[in-house]
């Protein structure tokens, strides 16, 4: 919280965070599949700050999707969000990273099409929405 009871814009963050590694994770597709499974880094964060979210103990929902397939980058965006009102509007900018070699690393075909599903480009691609709840 801040000096005035609201959520502070850098929690907003591990809430984005969170939403993110659970797409990229527990959504990744088949079991014993290596996708998403070599890392990832942020390349870019974007938060429009809607709204005051006043802490509780109620929690809030993250909607996230996809925006942007890249070559070697994905757009993720966000929502956070209760039932009457959206306190922030994000996108995150994710590129694949190979650890070992210390580079970034092309999308692979699996991994795009687990992520089409959820590709909402605004040319009227119906996605899937990941919800999550986060404590306020």
């Amino acid at each position: 919280m801040d000096a005035f009871g609201h959520v502070n814009n850098v929690v907003f963050i591990r809430y984005l965070e969170e939403a993110r590694i659970d797409f990229m994770w527990r959504l990744a597709p088949g079991e014993g599949s290596a996708s998403f499974s070599g890392g990832s880094v942020v390349a870019r964060h974007e938060i429009d700050y809607v709204r005051p979210l006043v802490h509780r103990h109620a929690p809030v929902t993250v909607e996230s999707w996809v925006t942007k397939i890249g070559a070697a980058s994905m757009t993720i965006a966000y929502e956070i969000k209760d039932e009457d009102t959206v306190y922030v509007r994000a996108s995150t900018v994710v590129v694949p990273y190979d650890f070992a070699q210390q580079r970034p690393r092309r999308i692979t075909a699996e991994e795009k099409s687990f992520l089409r599903e959820y590709l909402d480009d605004g040319a009227g691609n119906d996605a899937k929405q990941q919800e999550g709840a986060v404590a306020a």
